[in-house]
Parts: structure tokens; sequence; C-alpha cells
């Protein structure tokens, strides 16, 4: 028998290494072509693998794709839970792991069903889709986000970032097949065909540049960027310091519409901080200024172990009404699973402020500044369909993180990016707040207007404009495009060539 272990080693390293670059197609590195070359690697590997050998090649890819793309969950685990190097790197490595397992399941259904380009890029967007639900949902890394600064970009209001996703995909394997069918004029000519099509239709300006437009005046917007360190930010001491800091950032808000400060800016509840806060807000009322931000809201509630009820919110102090809830929470930053059993072992599952629980579903939308704003705490901003649902009846979009977990690593970057395709999917602008940075305003087709240097204590001015309207992606949401992927499955289930013999292959 043949020895096939070169063939396996040189399989694993392939699968490996095109993992690790999908990241790189993303902020802050930009490459974008790396992503569509990625997939083109892992198409290649898995040509006429078995299903076994398809799952593990899958696994492989997966943790070169995550083990780029999502490393700062160690910063996030070292810095800021006191867990060392080596505990925090296994966590790490864990976690890692264990998302891989998609990929592994996707490999595993791509070699055992399908093994055509139909089938290979239909099980992409239905793992990416999996992905923003799936125990929560992770909905980090997806290829679409690569091309948010090219044309391709039209195409997003139309399907959201999961139709430009499928572009990648569906582009990266014809060329492969393409290259494969050179001795077949007819093929080639039919996969360049279908390559280009989308091109010449933005050419020739055949997809709407805008969806949505305009209502009513500009709202001037000031937003805050106090840079608090995290380690001082849950320290009492430090409460009325933090708060100072803030109002001293803020004392020209009264000539604008709109204040934000950031995630959990004020550390602690409302009843207690609308005392502290008072002088300032009365100003506030009387300028007409409209003030959001992130505090922590506590509630009676029999049914919980203490009575009390811990929430993530957005609250307005001036200039309107409302009171946000985060509906989709951090595991352990924001709650620990298996809370009795885990609690206590290591300080990463006593974080402060890791108490939380959900927000209700349906809840009405920030009404300040003579606008409607749907809010969004944190990574909230990266589940495309929640952010789609919300924004139905907006005429802003409004995102507010503490990014100051991730350290200086890529994660900033992404949480921004991401942001402005949420901006481009719904056209409406988006005023993104942050701690210590990447705030921005992002206008609807996704370009950042204005921003403030990262790690900085800063003040960012400027103007955001209303909109009406709806995007074909809001409307209808992913339906589209899962009809479009069940039916690619269909055919490559019916056009599947036979399996090899057991045996043969790797």
């Amino acid at each position: 028998m043949t020895n096939r272990t070169p063939l396996i080693l040189w399989r694993v390293i392939l699968c490996t290494f095109a993992g690790a670059i999908a990241p790189l197609s993303l902020a802050p590195f930009d490459y974008w072509y790396l992503g569509g070359v990625s997939v083109a690697l892992l198409f290649i590997a898995l040509h006429n693998c078995s299903p076994r050998a398809g799952g593990w090649l899958g696994w492989c890819y997966g943790l070169g794709f995550f083990g780029t793309g999502v490393s700062w969950v160690f910063v996030s685990i070292h810095e800021h839970s006191s867990a060392s190097g080596l505990l925090a790197g296994s966590m790490t490595a864990l976690f890692v792991a264990a998302l891989a397992l998609l990929f592994a399941l996707q490999g595993w259904l791509y070699t055992r069903f399908f093994r055509n380009v139909a089938g290979f890029c239909a099980l992409w967007i239905v793992f990416e889709w999996l992905r923003s639900w799936l125990f929560t949902g992770f909905p980090w890394l997806y290829l679409g986000y690569s091309l948010i600064d090219t044309p391709l970009a039209t195409f997003a209001p139309l399907g959201g970032v999961w139709l430009i996703s499928l572009y990648v995909v569906l582009t990266s394997t014809l060329i492969v097949t393409f290259v494969k069918r050179l001795q077949r004029p007819l093929q080639a000519a039919t996969i360049l065909m279908v390559i280009g099509l989308p091109l010449v239709a933005i050419q020739q300006n055949e997809i709407p540049q805008s969806w949505t437009s305009p209502v009513g005046e500009p709202v001037s917007v000031m937003v805050v960027q106090a840079n608090i360190p995290q380690q001082r930010k849950w320290q009492r001491s430090e409460l009325e310091n933090i708060l100072q800091t803030y109002v001293d950032l803020s004392l020209d808000s009264d000539k604008v519409d709109l204040l934000i400060w950031p995630e959990t800016a004020i550390p602690t509840f409302y009843q207690k901080a609308r005392v502290i806060l008072s002088p300032f807000t009365e100003m506030l009322e009387k300028s007409d200024t409209s003030m959001i931000s992130g505090i922590p809201t506590v509630y009676t509630d029999p049914e919980q172990l203490r009575g009390k009820r811990y929430t993530n919110s957005l609250t307005l102090f001036s200039g309107g009404s409302g009171n946000y809830d985060k509906q989709r929470l951090v595991p352990f930053g924001e709650y620990v699973p298996l809370e009795r059993q885990l609690r206590g072992i290591i300080d990463f599952f006593d974080l402060p402020m890791s108490e939380f629980s959900l927000g209700a579903p349906d809840q009405p939308l920030l009404a300040a500044a003579g606008s409607q704003i749907a809010p969004f705490i944190c990574y909230e901003i990266a589940y495309p369909e929640l952010v789609r649902q919300q924004s139905l009846t907006s005429d802003l979009l409004l995102t507010v993180s503490n990014d100051t977990w991730f350290g200086h690593s890529s994660a900033p970057a992404q949480h921004l990016q991401i942001a402005r395709m949420r901006a481009l999917e719904t056209g409406r602008w988006l005023i993104r707040s942050t701690n210590n940075g990447i705030s921005a305003l992002v206008s609807p087709d996704g370009k950042i207007s204005a921003t403030v240097p990262q790690y900085e204590q800063a003040v960012m001015t400027g103007e955001v404009q209303r909109m009406q309207g709806l995007t074909p992606y809001q409307e209808w949401g992913i339906i589209p495009l899962q009809v479009v992927t069940a039916l690619m499955l269909l055919f490559g289930l019916l056009t599947a060539p036979r399996r090899r013999q057991p045996g043969k292959g790797f």
C-alpha cells in the first residue's frame, strides 16, 4: 500500500495556513484578497478527500481561522482576570478548538454529500448563519466584511454581509474550477460570466447606490471617549472622579443635540448617578440636549436568587425618554454559564459586573433629539438579524462599547468594521461610542465621517442625518438568501460525484 503520510501532512499544513490567512482580509490588516485565497486553498485541499479526512482538515482550517482571528480573547483573559499566561493561553486554545469544530462539521458534510462548487458555497453560508445564533451566537469574522471598502459593498443592502460572503466563496471556488476547465472553452467562459456579472451590474449602475433618504434636519452629536482604565472602572472610590471626568469632557455639550457616553460609562446604578449628575443634567435640559449613557440597571425580581436582576443598559438622562437592556450577553464577561459550579475557581469567573441578565426582546426604541434610535450594546452590533429587526422603525443607529477589554489587539478594528457593515445594510447613519476607541460616526454607505484617536481621552463632534425608508435586506432579511442556499444545496446533492472506493484517497 502506498504511504500517504506526506500527502496527509501537506494537506493539514495547507488547511491550517489557509485558515490563518483568512482573518488578514479583515480589519485592521485589510488584505481583502486573502479571504478568497483562503477559501480557494481549502477547496483544493478537500478535493477527493474521504469524509473523515474532510472533517479533520476542516478542523485544522478552523484552528488557523479562529486562532488568528480571535486571538484577542487571550488579552481579555490574561490582562483583566489575573490569569497566568499559561492559563489564559490554555483557555484561549480551548475556545478556538471548540469553534473550529464547526468547520470540522462543514468539511465532513461537504466531503460526504457534495464535493462540488454549489455544495461548498452553500455550506459556507449555512455555517456563517449558524454562527449568528448557535449557543447564543458568535457572529464574528464573516468573509463579507473584507469587501466593505470595495465596489462590491453595494450588494450589502440587498442581502446583508452574507450575500457578499457568498460572492467571495463562489468567486474563489469558480476560479479554481476555471483553471481546471481551461481545456473546455465553453465551461470556462460560463464561469467567467458568472464571476463578472455582479461587477458589470455595478459598472452599469444597475444597483441603486442608496435605498433610504434623509428626513428632517441634521442632528449634531458629541461622543465622549474618556479612556478610563478597566482597573479603575469598578472601584467605588473612583466613582465621583470618573463621573467628573465625563462631565469635564462634556462641557460644550449644550451646543449639540445629542450627547453620548459609552457602555457602562457610569459604573453605578441610576438612582445614585442621577443625584450626582443632577447639576449637569439640569444644564442639558435647559439647552435641549439629549444625553444617553451606558449604565448598569437593577430591577426587583422575586424569582432571582437574591431578589434582584441586573442588566447592562442604555438610559436617557435628559432630553428624551427610554431605557434599553442588552439582549445578547458575553459569556463569562457579563454572565457565567454553570455559575454555581464555576464561581470562585479562578478570577476570570468573578469579573466585575458578570451577573447581568438578558433584556427583554422587542424593547421600544430610544426617543432622543427628535430621533427614533435603535440601540446596541457592545457585540450586539455583530448580529445582522438583531440589528435589522430593531432598525425597521428607527431613523438612527447607536452602538456603545467598552473595547478596553481587548487591549491593543485587532478586536476594536474588527468591531468597527462590523458596525460599518450594519450601517450599510440598513441605510442608516450609525453613532459608535466607546471608552477607549474606536469611536466613529458612520454614514449609510458604510464610510467613516468622523473619528478620534484610539487609547486617548477625546471628544468627537459631528452631524448625523435621520433616514427613512428600508433596504431590501431590512424588509426581507436573510430569507431570500436562505432560499438560494437551499436550492444550491439541492443542486449540489443531485450533481454530486459518486463517492470514491473505500481505501482510496486521503
